[in-house]
C-alpha cells in the first residue's frame, strides 16, 4: 500500500475527508444514543465521546464514511481523534481505548473497501489527536513549572493508539491538529518505538494547526520551526489543518511548501466560527481557494476539516481535478535546526566556529 499510495500521490492531488465531528452533530445524537445497550449503567455522562460511537451507533459512522467517500474522498480518517487513555479519562473510559481504534478503523476500511477499485484505490488514514493535555504548557498560571503530563504519559498513550490502529489495517497514521509540538514529537517517539519492537509501522502524515492569524502555533512555533521540529520522521507528509479557514491559511502552506521536501497536505475549516461557533463558508467558496493553491503548486493532499460537510469535500474534489500536485523537492541537506523559529545554517555558518561554541 506504501508503493501504491506514494504512486497515487505523484499522479494526482489527493483528497481527504471532511469533519467527522460535524457530521455526527447533524445526526444529533443524544446521551442515550452514545451509551447503547452496552452502557447504559456506565457512571459517568459519556455524551460528546464521539469515538464511543464506533462501539454504540457504527451504523452512523459507518453512513458518514460513505458520504464523504460518495463526495471523491481518496483518504479517510477513522473516528479516532479522541481515542487516547488521556482524553477519554474524562469519561473514565480509558480501558476501551483499543477497542475503540480497532473498530474505527474496521468501519473505515469496509466502507472503503466497498467503493475501492484497481484504477481508485482508497484509503484508511488512523487519525491520532492531540489528547487535552499540552507538554509544554503549565494549566496554571501561577505555577509556569507544573505540568499535567509528562512525556511519557503522551508517549505510552499514542504507542496503546497506534499499536491498535496499525493491527487493525490502517493504512497510514495521522498525527493530526498539533498546537504544542512536544505532543508530537512523543507521538513519533511511540510510534519509532512500536517500529524497534518489529510492529510494520505505515507511512505517517503530519498535520499542524496554526491557532489564530499570529501565524504560529498555540507553543508560539512558526510554520518553518514546526518542519524543522518534524523532519526527523520522514513523513509522507505534513500540513495545517483546524483553527483557521482557507482565506487565512494559505500564506502558511505557502510557507510550508517552500522548505518541506515531503508532501504538503491542507484541510481547513470552512471559514472562521462565527458568533455560535458554526461556520458559515460554502462549499464553493472552501473549494475555490484550494482549487487555488492547486493551481499555484502548493498542495498534494487537500481536505476539510471543522464545518466540511460531503458537499464541501465533492466541491474540492472537482476544484483540484485535473490539476498537477506539487512537485516534491530533494531531500535537504542543511542544518536546520527550531524553537519558536527555525534556524538554517548553510555554507560558511557551517564552516565557522561560533564565538563560545565548544
Amino acid at each position: 500500500m506504501t508503493a501504491d499510495i506514494e504512486r497515487h500521490a505523484a499522479e494526482r492531488i489527493l483528497v481527504l475527508d471532511g469533519a467527522m465531528g460535524t457530521m455526527i452533530q447533524q445526526e444529533r445524537p443524544d446521551e442515550a444514543v452514545y451509551r447503547g445497550e452496552r452502557f447504559k449503567d456506565h457512571p459517568t455522562d459519556v455524551g460528546g465521546n464521539n469515538e464511543l460511537l464506533s462501539l454504540t451507533a457504527p451504523e452512523m459512522i459507518r453512513g458518514i464514511h460513505a458520504a464523504f467517500l460518495d463526495a471523491g474522498a481518496d483518504i479517510l480518517c477513522t473516528n479516532t481523534f479522541g481515542a487516547n487513555a488521556i482524553s477519554q479519562a474524562d469519561y473514565s473510559m480509558q480501558d476501551l481505548v483499543a477497542e475503540m481504534n480497532t473498530e474505527s478503523v474496521r468501519l473505515a476500511r469496509e466502507a472503503a473497501d466497498a467503493v475501492a477499485t484497481p484504477d481508485r484505490p482508497r484509503w484508511v488514514a488512523g487519525g491520532i489527536g492531540p489528547t487535552n493535555q499540552t507538554a509544554s504548557i503549565s494549566p496554571d498560571v501561577n505555577d509556569p513549572g507544573f505540568r499535567s503530563v509528562s512525556f511519557d504519559d503522551l508517549a505510552h498513550a499514542y504507542g496503546e493508539a497506534a499499536r491498535a490502529l496499525i493491527e487493525a489495517g490502517a493504512d497510514l497514521l495521522l498525527i493530526e491538529t498539533i498546537f504544542d509540538t512536544l505532543n508530537a514529537k512523543a507521538a513519533i517517539y511511540a510510534v519509532e518505538s512500536l517500529r524497534d519492537q518489529g510492529v510494520a509501522v505505515p507511512p505517517l502524515m503530519i498535520s499542524g494547526t496554526i491557532t489564530d492569524r499570529s501565524g504560529r502555533t498555540l507553543t508560539g512555533q512558526t510554520p518553518e520551526a514546526f518542519w524543522a521540529s518534524m523532519s526527523h520522521a520522514r513523513p509522507f507528509s505534513v500540513g495545517l489543518n483546524c483553527a483557521l479557514g482557507a482565506g487565512e491559511m494559505r500564506q502558511h502552506i505557502r510557507t510550508l511548501s517552500e522548505v518541506a521536501d515531503t508532501r504538503v497536505s491542507a484541510y481547513p475549516n470552512a471559514g472562521l466560527p462565527n458568533e455560535m461557533g458554526g461556520y458559515d463558508e460554502t462549499p464553493e467558496e472552501t473549494a475555490s481557494h484550494l482549487g487555488e493553491w492547486a493551481e499555484s503548486g502548493l498542495v498534494n493532499v487537500v481536505g476539510g476539516c471543522c464545518g466540511t460537510t460531503p458537499e464541501h469535500i465533492a466541491a474540492i474534489a472537482e476544484a483540484v481535478k485535473n490539476k498537477a500536485p506539487r512537485a516534491v523537492p530533494p531531500k535537504m541537506k542543511r542544518m536546520r535546526l527550531s524553537g519558536l523559529e527555525m534556524f538554517e545554517v548553510s555554507g560558511a555558518e557551517a564552516q565557522q566556529p561560533h564565538e563560545g561554541a565548544a
